[in-house]
């Protein structure tokens, strides 16, 4: 007898017809995962940009010493580091943010673009929670459309806050309108990445992967902007950082370099939706690449495996540092035209003993160099609890391997890398610095002042080890170390912060080199501290369960 099957509800068969059905509840869903981070990134750069407007109104109060720094700032090695000359014709305080500061919080604005992306897409697909959502009636495209949803939400609110938070301060040369397109302007640049990142989760089938080819796309730009600054202005136009510099916000406010952005914007997500087609879930267009028939000897140890799992993290991190450094260090011969006569600095070197500019201007750019190798440091030392969760350690830990090793392996290597990431810094800074100012004991100095941070940098990774260890879900508030360490050592000394909150930061307790003389005690116990946290940690991991997301 033959079997009549009634036809699927059309909500069941939606998958294919209605291809962005479910968007808006994995757009809901997107946003209760990000509750805390977006509310941290928008605030982090709102502040970054007001406590620098204000700083720039107490270092150059009056138009000639603004004139000052604009003349100084007119050089190649100026000019890559900040912006397009053009702001130097009217150079106040408005326009110092849009050439110094623009292009560098345009660039955090689009690693934020990029992060959430690939968490809300691929790394979806890569732990197989995409293929059992879209097992239901989710349409093929919802995930990419509610992240791209969630991440132009969050760049407009982005620029909303920054427009009022900035217009509110009554800088020189800051109005609301201007305001408003500075604002426009870090959306732009986060807008577009968003659509890099979009193409780039298509490529491979690994969200490190999708993040190491965005992240490349940022240092790329970054480096077509300063290229572009330093010559005839082409290659500028190449990059998203160069279009949002482009508008010349509070010089001359001009509103048609956003149309270009918005243009790729909507051909990078077009290329993203058609790429996304031509795969399975959980797939990449690129095919993976055959791997060896034996895994080598250093893969049966905890440290070769856990060198494996970190190298290219590392990698990244000690070249973007390096490439830091060596920009810093290529201004070494002009920082003294640029900053004598400020006022507040000549207390600050004053209360040094009398450093010169340049060493306290390298001790200051230390911090700096610092507070980002912390953030490698953090990266790795959360490393073990990415595998814990998605379950990779579980089947590790089943063999001989024990508990300890498998942890210590990620500590020493996360530990020892963030050494290398100090050094590639150091090196960067020390040999432009030694090239610009002919003189080869800057090399010395800078290697000197970066591995005096190694204590700084353990105790951050120490802590990270410990909440892993005694309270896995709360190992994210690490990030609490490297963020208040940049505000309070950095921004501190220009906002007269007392000195107890500098005490509470590992980065306050490092002698500034080579400004200051050396002192070994603290760097003796900031070491002991993060050899007693991490040992905690690794207690702590050995007495407890193991907590899957699966």
């Amino acid at each position: 007898m033959a079997t009549i099957t009634a036809p699927a509800p059309a909500a069941a068969r939606g998958g294919d017809r209605r291809p962005l059905a479910g968007v808006g509840a994995l757009a809901r869903f997107a946003l209760r995962r990000d509750r805390i981070r977006i509310p941290a990134w928008i605030a982090g750069l709102t502040l970054g940009s007001v406590v620098n407007l204000v700083s720039f109104e107490d270092l150059y109060p009056t138009e000639a010493d603004r004139e000052a720094v604009a003349e100084t700032m007119n050089t190649p090695a100026g000019l890559a580091m900040t912006g397009p000359a053009e702001y130097l014709r009217d150079y106040t305080a408005g326009a110092m943010m849009g050439h110094q500061l623009l292009g560098f919080t345009a660039l955090l604005a689009a690693l934020m673009s990029v992060l959430m992306v690939v968490r809300h897409t691929r790394a979806e697909e890569e732990s197989g929670r995409a293929e059992l959502v879209r097992a239901t009636v989710v349409g093929r495209h919802a995930h990419m459309a509610a992240a791209l949803g969630v991440v132009i939400v969050t760049n407009l609110v982005l620029a909303v806050v920054l427009a009022g938070a900035l217009a509110g301060t009554g800088g020189t040369g800051v109005t609301a309108t201007g305001s408003l397109l500075y604002g426009l302007a870090h959306a732009a640049v986060g807008i577009v990445f968003a659509g890099i990142a979009a193409v780039t989760v298509q490529i491979t089938e690994h969200s490190r992967g999708a993040s190491g080819m965005g992240l490349a796309a940022i240092a790329v730009a970054y480096a077509l902007r300063a290229a572009g600054d330093i010559g005839e202005g082409g290659l500028s136009w190449l990059s998203p950082i160069g279009w949002a510099q482009a508008t010349r916000v509070y010089v001359d406010d001009r509103w048609w370099p956003l149309l270009v952005a918005a243009a790729a914007a909507a051909a990078l997500v077009t290329a993203g939706v058609l790429l996304s087609t031509r795969r399975d879930v959980g797939a990449g267009l690129r095919r993976p690449r055959q791997g060896r028939g034996y895994a080598s000897v250093a893969l049966g140890h905890p440290i070769g495996l856990a060198v494996r799992l970190h190298r290219g993290l590392l990698i990244g991190f000690a070249a973007a540092l390096a490439l830091l450094g060596t920009m810093y260090g290529s201004i070494l011969s002009e920082v003294e035209d640029m900053l004598a006569g400020v006022e507040m600095l000549e207390e600050a070197l004053a209360e040094m003993g009398g450093a010169s500019i340049v060493e306290s201007f390298v001790s200051m750019v230390m911090v700096v160099l610092a507070v980002i190798a912390s953030v490698y440091v953090v990266l790795a030392a959360l490393r073990p609890r990415a595998e814990e969760s998605d379950g990779r350690a579980e089947p590790v830990l089943a063999t001989a391997v024990s508990r300890a090793r498998w942890l210590a392996g990620h500590v020493v290597v996360g530990m020892l890398g963030g050494v290398v990431v100090l050094a590639a810094g150091g090196l960067g800074l020390g040999l432009a610095g030694a090239l610009a100012l002919r003189d080869s004991a800057v090399l010395t100095d800078a290697m000197g002042a970066a591995l005096a941070y190694a204590p700084a940098l353990w105790l951050t990774g120490g802590l990270a080890v410990a909440l892993f260890g005694l309270a896995p879900r709360l190992a994210t508030l690490t990030w609490v170390v490297p963020v208040y360490g940049f505000v309070v050592s950095y921004l501190g000394g220009l906002l007269q912060f007392p000195e107890w909150m500098n005490n509470l930061s590992p980065f306050g307790h490092v002698p500034d080199l080579p400004a200051e003389e050396l002192s070994v005690l603290p760097l003796l116990l900031l070491t002991a501290i993060a050899a007693g946290l991490a040992l905690l940690g690794l207690t702590a991991f050995r007495q407890r369960d193991l907590q899957t997301d699966h």
